[in-house]
């Protein structure tokens, strides 16, 4: 059997490594003529951590992330909502990291190298299509930089190639663009002096932006900072039209359309966010974008994972870690089930109606609906939170929501029974 990757971002190597756990060859195929340390910080949560733990990756983390402690959600003048510790603190057996994406795929991407080999990453490889047969499945390649096409055989092709898959396009041709519900996030890191405990995570806001605040990593220049990441959400459009501009993780954007949305909106104690926005020299701009879930992902011995199979809004912390969650089901009924057929829709089946919950969950604000039910009903903040919102409804949103996702406490403690 050899696997076929489309994609070398967290999920395609990530489903090269745990293939190669299972003495299953593969070969990624990545559009970009190299894999470079791209983005800004995201969260992987532990159920995930727990997969790239048992592939040896732990200590690699720790020296370019940082494990998350706790959560805190506020309102915009700093009281807070809802706090809870997260990861190891939690009662877990695995950590939440805090990290920066390009690391996170930095580290993936030299143990793809360092297990599978050089020859198992190509590059400038952009997907152009595919075919089948009840015997193969064939990439179709066009390299970048040239006129030159080319076609690859194997077993099966796992689309990793993210939320404007061809491969994705080609099953489904009138889908249309990803969904834009009118927000625009703005993304940066900059070196800051930490708050709290130093490896705190805080999300804030009011009715017209959302600020997320979280270190990502120790590697600065100045030992008493960290890399502090910072996000700001805002609504600048009506949902279901067009994004100004389209989806892409690496358009910078523009401090004059962001600072409105955070001049005089935030009054919070752990640090002042207009500082360390202003403090940020580049920074990034995404509309919040999905796609509704798809009813199948599979066709023959071609499949979809991670944001190909179901792209969602970022919050909760959950696309990567749902990505490596595929990684580790569809690699565990590939090495049980010889028929790749079967074995690609017995990971479906187990995948698709989860990720579906969380696409929809996602939309309505995931477990940062917290500070919407509280900011609907207390705008200009409160003396005492349990007039605004009962702490049973507060852990109906947070704690539904880490059940869902998979990673809550009280699951994994039942399960350990």
């Amino acid at each position: 059997m050899t696997v076929l990757i489309a994609g070398g971002g967290i999920g395609g190597l990530t489903t090269a490594l745990m293939l190669h756990q299972r003495g299953i060859d593969c070969e990624v195929f990545e559009r970009s003529t190299e894999i470079k340390e791209l983005g800004v910080g995201i969260n992987t949560l532990p159920h995930a951590i727990k997969e790239l733990a048992e592939l040896g990756l732990l200590e690699a983390l720790d020296a370019v992330g940082i494990r998350t402690l706790e959560l805190i959600y506020q309102n915009r003048l700093g009281q807070v909502i809802w706090q809870e510790p997260r990861g190891l603190h939690a009662g877990l057996d695995f950590p939440q990291f805090s990290i920066h994406r390009g690391k996170l795929q930095r580290v993936l991407h030299e143990a793809v190298l360092g297990r599978l080999g050089n020859a198992a990453v190509h590059t400038g490889c952009e997907v152009v299509g595919f075919e089948q047969n009840k015997d193969q499945a064939i990439l179709q390649i066009k390299e970048r930089g040239s006129d030159r096409h080319r076609e690859v055989s194997g077993s099966a092709i796992i689309a990793c190639d993210g939320i404007h898959s061809v491969i994705r396009q080609s099953f489904h041709p009138g889908e249309g663009p990803p969904t834009w519900n009118g927000i625009m996030l703005w993304r940066g890191a900059t070196e800051w002096e930490p708050f709290l405990t130093g490896e705190s995570m805080v999300i804030s806001g009011g009715m017209d932006a959302k600020l997320v605040l979280y270190p990502i990593s120790r590697e600065v220049t100045d030992s008493s900072k960290v890399l502090m990441n910072w996000a700001v959400g805002a609504k600048i459009g009506d949902a279901k039209a067009q994004p100004p501009r389209r989806e892409d993780w690496n358009r910078e954007g523009q401090m004059s359309e962001l600072l409105p949305f955070v001049e005089d909106k935030f009054s919070l104690d752990v640090l002042d966010p207009l500082a360390l926005i202003r403090g940020t020299e580049v920074f990034y701009e995404y509309p919040m974008c999905d796609r509704d879930p798809l009813t199948r992902w599979s066709r023959g011995r071609v499949t979809l994972l991670g944001d190909a199979a179901h792209p969602m809004y970022p919050v909760g912390s959950n696309g990567a870690s749902q990505a490596i969650l595929d990684a580790r089901s569809l690699s565990d009924c590939l090495a049980t089930n010889t028929n790749i057929v079967e074995a690609l829709k017995a990971y479906e089946v187990e995948r698709l109606p989860v990720t579906s919950e969380i696409v929809h969950t996602n939309r309505s604000g995931g477990p940062e609906r917290v500070i919407d039910v509280v900011n609907q009903r207390a705008p200009d903040g409160f003396d005492d939170l349990h007039d605004v919102a009962s702490a049973e409804e507060l852990e109906a949103i947070v704690k539904g929501y880490s059940q869902l996702a998979g990673f809550n406490e009280d699951k994994v403690n039942a399960e350990k029974q």
